[in-house]
């Protein structure tokens, strides 16, 4: 399908490790195109798999530059979210912050392995001379705006903030951070901006060479988390949970808490609030594994055992973390009678309202720590497989006592991009997202809580024992 470029349309671009997304919307918000790149497909010249080189200490991830544009760079191969080799500039930086809450208080997160301060002072520390002779260090998201732009594009507050060097409160780098990472960085770096900054004209080369109108304008590129809040169009007080084979949930918060377990992120559409994301590793896998055991391999009959089960699953509660568990760091399959007594195992239709209720006041709890609040109006933006399962999404409802909506978001942090890009060409008129978006598709209603859900005596219980050092299980 071929578009032309110099349609009145918005076009986003997603770049993630294995592959190039685009779509483009037209000013009535219809997807009119759509294409991808895989690289290991389209582009076998750079022998990557799944876009990507692992390294023999298989701690090491990397994705070859050139793969993404021929240029010169300081480093020939930039790491990625995959990569976990930065443990020691991890407690370097926490030692250096007075500790990884006070960390988290300034950062909104903790010192994580992927996070850029940290692997800026990996080759600081192993290529001090590289580092001295790099002029620019960008993001994946300021890199490719830099690529429309022509020139330097800044880095977004909201993908800023998952570095472990943006002062989330000021909007501003972290001097304390910079330092503890690598001399003169804040150079390197440039100015943090708004994420619905109009960053100026497309490049020249575009115009001449592609046909784009001189007058198309660049909004800052941002994350693909923060993407997809917008992309799932969320407002103040509403949660978005996608249920694939890791769980995560996107929060939208006035006041956060920061934690040790989670991220606090500036919102990428409002920024003078903020979103919150969680990550669970045992989602959909763990889900998959019960019914297999429990339910004969189908999902029906997964379904006519939650129905069979009350709320509060009779004081029954159950911990199921196949691996290792990001939110809360745990292991193992811990099961609790009433009685608040260690078994080892349950009838198989409570083991099976134990999985589903246990995931999601997990959610709950650690939601709730990082400052989330149930409010009258909100609203629970479910996506991903499970979220087909209106046994599974009542469950969720009743836990969170609020109501549960369904939502197409294939791509949704393409779809935020791209509408990201229309409020940034209106947002300085104090046109807000929600109003730029009105014309896009409503989540459709699934399920509500049931009357007195809230009033589950079990659930306070799950929630202490949530909170509970998880050593004390093992």
């Amino acid at each position: 399908m071929h578009i032309d470029p110099s349609a009145c349309c918005c076009r986003s671009w997603d770049l993630h490790p294995n592959l190039l997304k685009v779509i483009a919307i037209d000013e009535q918000l219809r997807v009119i195109y759509e294409d991808n790149v895989h690289f290991d497909k389209d582009l076998p010249e750079f022998k990557t798999q799944g876009g990507v080189y692992i390294h023999s200490d298989r701690l090491t991830v990397t994705s070859p530059v050139l793969m993404w544009v021929k240029g010169c760079f300081s480093v020939s191969d930039s790491p990625i979210w995959m990569d976990s080799s930065t443990a020691s500039q991890c407690r370097a930086l926490e030692k250096a912050l007075g500790g990884a809450q006070h960390l988290a208080n300034v950062t909104g997160s903790r010192a994580y392995e992927r996070f850029t301060g940290n692997q800026i002072a990996k080759i600081y520390s192993q290529n001090p001379e590289v580092y001295k002779q790099t002029e620019r260090i960008s993001l994946v998201s300021s890199f490719a705006a830099s690529l429309f732009l022509g020139a330097y594009a800044p880095i977004d507050y909201s993908d800023g903030s998952g570095m472990n060097l943006l002062q989330i409160w000021e909007k501003a780098w972290s001097k304390p951070c910079l330092d503890a990472c690598a001399p003169g960085l804040e150079e390197r770096l440039g100015c943090p901006v708004p994420s619905h900054s109009v960053l100026g004209p497309i490049s020249p080369y575009y115009s001449q060479r592609y046909g784009f109108s001189p007058d198309c304008k660049i909004v800052a590129f941002t994350g693909d988390n923060p993407a997809s809040l917008a992309g799932m169009r969320l407002q103040e007080g509403d949660i978005a949970i996608s249920l694939g084979t890791s769980d995560t949930l996107f929060l939208w918060i006035q006041e956060p808490t920061p934690a040790l377990e989670g991220h606090i992120l500036c919102n990428p559409v409002d920024s003078q609030t903020y979103m919150a994301l969680l990550c669970f590793k045992n989602g959909s896998l763990m889900r998959e594994r019960i019914r297999d055991e429990c339910a004969s391999g189908s999902w029906d009959e997964f379904s006519k055992a939650l129905s069979s089960t009350v709320a509060g699953n009779s004081g029954n509660l159950g911990f199921y973390f196949d691996v290792m568990e990001i939110t809360p760091e745990a292991v193992g399959i811990h099961r609790f009678n009433r009685d608040n007594q260690k078994v080892p195992r349950f009838p198989k239709e409570v083991e099976i309202r134990a999985l589903i209720e246990g995931q999601f006041m997990a959610k709950r709890i650690h939601a709730e720590k990082l400052g989330y609040k149930v409010l009258p109006r909100t609203r629970i933006l479910a996506t991903g497989g499970a979220s087909h399962n209106k046994k599974i999404l009542q469950v969720l409802s009743d836990v969170f006592n609020a109501p549960v909506f369904t939502i197409d978001t294939a791509n949704s942090a393409c779809l935020g991009s791209a509408y990201r890009a229309i409020h940034g060409l209106v947002a300085e008129r104090n046109v807000s997202l929600a109003d730029v978006v009105k014309l896009a598709p409503e989540p459709r209603l699934a399920v509500t809580p049931t009357p007195g859900a809230e009033e589950v005596s079990n659930w306070g219980v799950l929630r202490d024992l949530l909170l509970t050092p998880w050593c004390c299980f093992s």
